[in-house]
């Protein structure tokens, strides 16, 4: 879409610069989607590119992964083959690409699509949310002179499309912790149509074998997450649902009506319970199961009807 309001293309990281009618630009693939009036009835006048930031794309280390706001989906789907992470026992890399699929988009969108971008635009159905809140990921927000704060993504989602930057404010980067990535993990995803926006995902991780954390995304406006001391019998988990979920958080739009969501939410969050509850490597629906293809960009997943 042609953006005929904006007046200039400041190339710049300094949240100071930032002003009134501006809007940072990483891959462009919501902002030149949406147009000059995608943040309010004031149409845009400035991009403040970041471009050439020169941000490492990912950082991995003793600690975790530190993923920059500029990486790209395609440089993310190919962490798991990092030579650095020889050696690294992290089950909860399975799940990177399994959120990276859920974009169901095109290459070209892969290799602009940013992780930043993703968490910025703040939809329910935003799969790099899913991943990062999952995996307990936090948030490094810049402000003007010299700011910073940290928050989880858990907190950064606010709503449909809202979250907790104020004005000028920048999303540098998300901190994936070694402890958060050292879980088992269960990952389910459904759509109403092959290659439609996640109705529903769902991750399950469980810490030091025994502390289950479930995280329910796309169903719901923001992310909600439950934890709990050891593994819940089903009617725990059910309730524990019911109270950390009010009817009114779940999402209402074409990809799915709330009723669907909060069913499916529950049918795969006792999925995910039962198979975590089993012995790791047991025969059940895992991370690679059938769920979801590992195939690459633009691979539809497997859906249920809806109402099913």
């Amino acid at each position: 879409m042609d953006m005929n309001t904006i007046e200039a293309v400041v190339r710049t990281t300094d949240p100071a610069q930032w002003r009134d009618g501006d809007a940072w630009l990483a891959g462009g693939t919501v902002l030149f989607s949406y147009g000059s009036y995608a943040f309010g009835p004031k149409p845009l006048t400035r991009l403040l590119d970041l471009g050439a930031a020169g941000w490492t794309p990912m950082t991995i280390s003793d600690d975790g992964i530190e993923l920059a706001a500029t990486c790209t989906i395609a440089q993310l789907y190919s962490l798991p083959d990092s030579p650095e992470l020889s050696g690294r026992t992290w089950s909860g890399l399975d799940l990177v690409r399994a959120c990276c699929d859920s974009f169901v988009a095109s290459f070209k969108v892969w290799n602009m699509s940013t992780v930043g971008g993703n968490l910025c635009t703040s939809l329910p159905a935003g799969p790099i949310i899913s991943l990062c809140a999952g995996l307990d990921g936090t948030a490094t927000i810049l402000g003007p002179g010299g700011a910073s704060r940290h928050v989880p993504v858990t907190e950064f989602i606010t709503g449909d499309a809202t979250n907790c930057l104020a004005p000028g404010e920048l999303l540098r980067s998300v901190h994936v912790p070694a402890s958060a990535l050292s879980g088992r993990v269960a990952f389910r995803r459904l759509s109403l149509s092959n290659l439609g926006r996640s109705g529903v995902l769902l991750i399950g991780r469980l810490d030091g074998g025994t502390s289950l954390v479930l995280t329910v995304t796309a169903a719901t406006k923001r992310p909600v997450q439950l934890r709990f001391d050891g593994l819940p019998e089903a009617d725990g988990l059910a309730a524990a649902l019911d109270e950390a979920i009010p009817g009114e958080l779940y999402h209402d739009d074409i990809h799915g009506l709330p009723a669907w969501r909060r069913d499916m939410t529950y049918r795969l969050a006792e999925e995910i319970r039962a198979e975590l509850a089993a012995p790791e490597g047991a025969a059940g629906l895992a991370v690679s199961g059938d769920f979801w293809p590992r195939t690459g960009p633009a691979a539809g997943p497997t859906t249920l009807p809806k109402g099913a």
